[in-house]
């Protein structure tokens, strides 16, 4: 719960609130601009279970507006290098 112990302090917030938010499992279809981003979200707010839809691939146009992906990802699966980086930002997830 260390991870999360400064949104425990926050009104209204408390570690039973956390752990359901653990119990949550959110899916997110499109790993483009705005699913990057609320995947990474919802990975630091401590969710337990992302499911990611996306079957594209990473193509150099993405990389200005998609957080998740570097020039060593181009032609790789976006939903995998995305899962990836989750793990790495909350291996708890």
């Amino acid at each position: 719960m260390h991870l999360y112990s400064r949104q425990i302090l926050l009104d209204g917030w408390d570690i039973e609130a956390q752990e359901k938010l653990k119990l949550a499992n959110v899916l997110i279809v499109g790993a483009g601009g705005i699913g990057c981003s609320s995947a990474e979200l919802l990975a630091r707010a401590g969710v337990g279970k992302i499911t990611l839809i996306d079957a594209d691939m990473i193509e150099i146009s993405n990389l200005q507006r998609q957080i998740a992906f570097g020039h060593e990802d181009i032609g790789r699966y976006k939903a995998e290098i995305l899962a990836k980086r989750l793990q790495k930002i909350n291996p708890y997830i």
